[in-house]
Order: structure tokens, then sequence, then C-alpha cells
């Protein structure tokens, strides 16, 4: 009798532990019948999936590339209107900020070197001989009406007297508009670079028009971290935008250890008013890969490239807080130390648009003994506005010379001569 009375109630535990298990989202249910579609899913296919093709769902604003609007090619062209000596190396432009439009034309800040030599490191440098290509630097600007031919307008931020901050060389500047006035934040250094690394607050002069006069605040307002901090020796490419009513100013530094090769993250640091106090974020860095800073607004929050260095470079991310980025895109030959156009940078929008050009430059565009850079356009399609499918082309074809140029060195030829050898004596 108790055996009979209890096989109801088994049966009933059998079937309501098999109905739970169908009814799981990641089962082998009836909705596997066959292998992976043809037709690739626009959408999540609701079926069993390796990571890979999960994270192509997960992880990507779109599943194709060419539909990813945080995806894009860079294509680069010559401006018009610099000169550099014929590159001799005395003669150097670089690090340009974001370009603004105001007066009816385009304007591009940058560090701007003229100097008697070349850069010949920090042993040799002096008073007039640079150690760095951006050493011994003032900022200048340029103004266009197309942002491909420039008219360079002359020093806008000098280097000021010793001791003052900067007073060495000023350099990577980039550009905020707030309240009605313009704000210039750079680098200063007040030492020769190389000769305790990059040491370099940051500094801010303001002004009225974007054409100057620009007054200097005078002040260190970003100051380096305390001693054991990542941050403690540099803060480097200050990066202004307006985000959830705050300026956000983002900047890089090198850090990594004794004995071993330096690595390079992006903070945060953030603040109620243009000459500070700033705080910087908790959860600094808030990028762990990128060179110099490239950001913008997109969407609800920031969009950044993150252009080299780290195991994320050569990547397009996204962070709806601008705090906790991840990676929407992956692309290649992205610009160096980029400052796009971005025309709601300062509005403290809530639904960004994104970027289709700017100003970036190329380092070392001779030869190391005439060591300068240039600055150059890049167009891209990095918008909400533009539909361009050849930006969107992700099936890269190159030259053999492209390919050789990126060729062994002396010594990586040595060494595979040595392995050769080593075999052939076996």
């Amino acid at each position: 009798m108790l055996r009979n009375a209890l096989l109801p109630l088994l049966l009933i535990l059998l079937f309501g532990c098999t109905d739970r298990e169908t009814s799981e989202p990641n089962s082998n249910a009836d909705r596997v019948t066959g292998g992976f579609p043809f037709v690739l899913p626009d959408t999540l296919p609701d079926r069993p999936l390796s990571a890979a093709l999960k994270r192509n769902y997960t992880a990507y604003p779109a599943p194709r590339p060419e539909e990813n609007e945080l995806y894009s090619q860079f294509k680069y062209t010559e401006l018009k209107g610099f000169d550099y000596n014929g590159g001799d190396g005395t003669i150097s432009r670089r690090d340009p900020s974001k370009v603004i439009f105001a007066n009816g034309k385009y304007y591009v800040w940058y560090t701007h070197r003229h100097t008697p030599t070349p850069p010949q490191g920090a042993e040799k440098s002096t008073e007039t001989i640079p150690s760095s290509d951006w050493d011994l630097a003032d900022i200048w600007y340029a103004t266009s009406e197309d942002g491909f031919t420039w008219t360079e307008q002359g020093v806008a931020v000098p280097r000021p007297p010793k001791p003052q901050v900067g007073w060495r060389s000023v350099t990577t500047t980039d550009i905020l508009e707030w309240a009605g006035k313009y704000y210039l934040y750079y680098q200063g250094f007040m030492e020769a670079s190389g000769k305790r690394g990059d040491d370099c607050p940051v500094a801010v002069s303001y002004a009225d028009s974007p054409d100057g006069p620009w007054t200097a605040h005078g002040e260190v307002v970003i100051p380096n971290g305390a001693a054991g901090e990542w941050d403690q020796y540099s803060i480097h490419d200050p990066y202004p935008l307006v985000h959830d009513g705050k300026i956000y100013i983002y900047y890089k530094s090198d850090f990594g250890g004794e004995g071993k090769k330096l690595v390079r993250m992006h903070g945060l640091a953030t603040a109620d008013d243009p000459l500070g106090p700033f705080t910087k974020h908790p959860l600094n860095p808030v990028l762990n890969s990128g060179h110099e800073t490239t950001l913008f607004p997109w969407k609800e929050g920031i969009a950044a490239l993150v252009i080299k260095d780290g195991n994320e470079h050569f990547t397009v991310q996204y962070a709806e807080d601008g705090v906790n980025f991840e990676i929407a895109a992956i692309t290649d030959l992205m610009p160096t130390a980029a400052g796009p156009f971005i025309p709601d940078a300062f509005t403290d929008t809530k639904d960004g648009r994104g970027i289709t050009w700017g100003i970036a430059h190329l380092t070392n565009a001779t030869t190391w003994a005439h060591n300068h850079a240039v600055l150059l356009r890049f167009d891209c399609d990095l918008s909400q506005d533009v539909h361009d499918p050849d930006m969107k082309n992700h099936n890269y074809y190159y030259k053999p010379d492209f390919y050789y140029q990126h060729g062994l060195t002396v010594k990586e030829r040595e060494r595979i001569e040595e392995a050769n050898a080593a075999l052939r004596g076996r």
C-alpha cells in the first residue's frame, strides 16, 4: 500500500524536473535543429553557442563590423600650410588638440618646437638644444576654412619665465569651452624631458576668445599622484570633455615597475570649475591600454580610441558612465595623438553623435637624426549621422612594400642565424 501511494508522487517529481530542465534558456531542447544557420542572425540566436560566437553578439554593438557604428577604417591626408624647414628636424608640430569651430572657421592647437638642432637627448640638452621632440616647445595654433589647408596663427601659450610651471616646455594641449570662455590644458615641464622621466603636472590658461590673449592660471590643476601611486611621476595628455554636468579630464600616465618596460593607462579627474579643484576617480586607471588620449561623447556615454600600447590597443571602447569602458570594436591603422572635430564635446549631450575627422601626428617623419613630427588629417566613420560603406571595410590589402617596412632588426637576424647554425651543427 505504501509503495502504491508513493508512485504518483514520484511521477510528479520526475516530470516536474524534466519540465524545468527543458525550460532553461541554455538547454539543448527542441530549439537546436542542426548546424549554425548559413544566414548570420542579426540578434543573439536562441541556441547553444561557443564563447567566441556568443561574444560576437554580446560584446559588440552589431555582429558584423560593417554594421557596427563604433567600427571604422581611418584614412589620411597631407595637410597644406605647414612648413617643416625641409624636414631637418628643427621644426616639429605634434599632439594636436581637439578641433573646434568658431568665428566661421576651424581651430586647432598643438605643440610647436623650433630649435637650432633636432633633439639630442637629455645629456646633451641645453637651454637651446632640445632633449626630445617635445622639449623647448610652445603651444601654437592654426585656423582653416575646410580642414585641409591651414593658416598658422603663431604662438598661443608661450613658455613662462623660470621657475613658473612650464618654463622648460609647454606641450600636449587640449581645449575646453565652458560658460563662454576657453581653456587650454597642457603639460608644464620644469626640466628637460628624460632627465627624470617626463615629470610634468597639468597647467591651464584661459581666454575670452579662441584667438586669445591667453592668461596663465599659474598653478598646477591636476597634480601627480602620491609616492607609490600609478601616476606619481606624470600626468600626460589632459583631454577635457563635458559630461553629466561636470568637466571630465582624461589623462595618461606611465608606470610599471623597476627594470620593466613602462605600461601606459588612462585616468580620469573631474571638477565643477575649469580651474579646479579636480578629483581623481577612485577607479583609476579607467582604461588599461592606449597611448595618447582621444575620446568623444557617444550616445549616453563616452567612447575612446585606444590607439596603441597595452593588451587592448587598436580598439574602440565605450562606457555609458564614462568610467567602465568595454571593447566595442577592433580596428587597425588608428591615428596617433588624434584630435577629432567634436561638435558636441562641450554640450553635455545625452546623445553624442560621434566623429568623422580630425588632426593627428606622425613622429620621426624623416630619420631619428632629424627627428620631428608632422600634422596630418584623418577621416573615419564613427558617427550616427554618416554612413560610409568604404570606411566600414574590414578586408585590408597592402602592397608588399608596406610589409617590408616592418622588417627584422639586425639583432633579430643574428638570432635567427645563430639558431640556423645550431641546427646545422647537430
